[in-house]
């Protein structure tokens, strides 16, 4: 490994420490889009998912970090660059100590070995530790119910653990590691908190392992607003934003104006869809950006399609930031960093009807009548559970019409009872 290449882990280390959220081995898609949104709130730099996951290791790739991308890590990481970073290193142990440990190996391995030895004659005296008992999955009982309807919301876990022996029982609320309840044996009932609605994995873990999982659906009331603050979001009901089109107050605009850190702000609607494939529909949005000053002036906005097995993304920012844009079809990600994703930079100043048109798992992004972006992917979205609309600022959305390819099925949102 090289003396740079050191450094970078050193710096992924710091970061995966900061966020607590386990080994990045076991981080998923979900899990490096909202680091990406979170370095983005932090640094003002959009570091896409795709970048992250080559960084991290995830996606083979063999170009060294740009000196972009190192800066930004490591001002996430609390150091002003990656210079600074550097030099708050430690140095490694002088070659004095190193000499010192070479010139008393021999000793060091003889010590080693015989306690080696030690520890498997005390071992082997002692036998085999009892093997735990199998457990019957058939009679362990993990069902969640919502206490309420809209968010926030707390939901109840009914339990039967008795065939469970265990002092390691949790349940993980949703794709966070970190996002757990810790049980004891023999609990009945358990709750959890959820500030943002979607469709969730609950599972059930003992000793770090999940023997039981199910999906939890947390649904919205019609259109939610939310001022995406973390861990808790500022929430708008429908009546407070749904008037023809969906906007937030003057109150909340005023709030993100003189917000000195980036805010994000989404309208959410979130149910589940039973006739309408994740891998077969089509949605008409028109979108208008309504603030573009400060760290906005990229005009970043997304389209966001939620699905039971996964999720479509598509960033929209101005020509002079097609650099930043990114495209998640649920299993493929396609970076502008790479690719030329021009095609989607557009100008939201003005109101645009954007057409989401998905055919056997083939993407086609249009604004009237133009192609902006192709793509596919593999694994299957499942049926859709809800859709976004984020923006980084504020926007309004004056249309959002969902249909089937068969022409049975058309529902357009903004003219739902509320």
């Amino acid at each position: 490994m090289s003396e740079e290449q050191s450094y970078i882990k050193k710096c992924l280390q710091r970061i995966e420490e900061q966020l607590g959220w386990g080994t990045s081995d076991s981080w998923h898609n979900d899990m490096f889009v909202e680091l990406s949104e979170r370095i983005q709130q932090e640094t003002k730099v959009l570091l896409s998912p795709v970048t992250l996951k080559r960084v991290w290791g995830r996606i083979d790739y063999k170009s060294a970090p740009s000196i972009t991308t190192l800066n930004t890590l490591a001002q996430f990481a609390g150091f002003q660059n990656w210079r600074d970073f550097k030099g708050h290193i430690p140095e490694k142990n002088s070659s004095g100590v190193a000499k010192k440990i070479r010139a008393n190996l021999g000793i060091i391995t003889l010590s080693a070995s015989i306690m080696t030895l030690v520890f498997i004659s005390f071992y082997s005296l002692r036998g085999p530790a009892p093997a735990k008992e199998p457990i019957d999955i058939s009679k362990v009982v993990f069902t969640s119910r919502p206490i309420t309807k809209g968010l926030p919301n707390s939901v109840v876990f009914d339990l039967d653990l008795d065939e469970i022996n265990s002092d390691s029982i949790r349940i993980q609320q949703y794709w966070d590691p970190k996002k757990t309840i810790d049980l004891n044996p023999g609990q009945k009932q358990a709750t959890g908190q959820y500030y943002f609605p979607g469709y969730f994995r609950a599972k059930l873990l003992v000793d770090g392992k999940a023997i039981k999982q199910h999906d939890l659906f947390i649904t919205t009331e019609g259109w939610l607003g939310t001022l995406d603050y973390r861990p808790i979001p500022k929430y708008f009901k429908s009546e407070k934003i749904h008037k023809g089109n969906l906007a937030f107050p003057v109150k909340a605009i005023e709030e993100i104006t003189s917000s000195k850190k980036p805010v994000t702000s989404t309208f959410h609607m979130v149910k589940d869809f039973e006739t309408i494939s994740g891998d077969d529909f089509e949605l008409r949005s028109t979108l208008k950006n309504t603030y573009r000053d400060k760290w906005a002036v990229c005009q970043n906005a997304q389209i966001i399609v939620l699905g039971t097995k996964g999720a479509m993304v598509i960033a929209l920012g101005i020509p002079g930031c097609s650099s930043e844009l990114w495209v998640m079809m649920n299993d493929t990600y396609v970076d502008g960093k790479e690719q030329d994703l021009s095609g989607l930079a557009l100008d939201l100043s003005e109101t645009k009807e954007i057409r989401v048109r998905v055919e056997e798992r083939k993407l086609n992004v249009s604004l009237e009548g133009q192609t902006l972006f192709t793509g596919s992917y593999n694994e299957s979205i499942g049926r859709i559970a809800g859709l976004r609309y984020r923006f980084l600022g504020a926007g309004e959305v004056h249309q959002s019409i969902l249909s089937d390819l068969k022409g049975e099925t058309a529902i357009s949102f903004l003219e739902e009872i509320r």
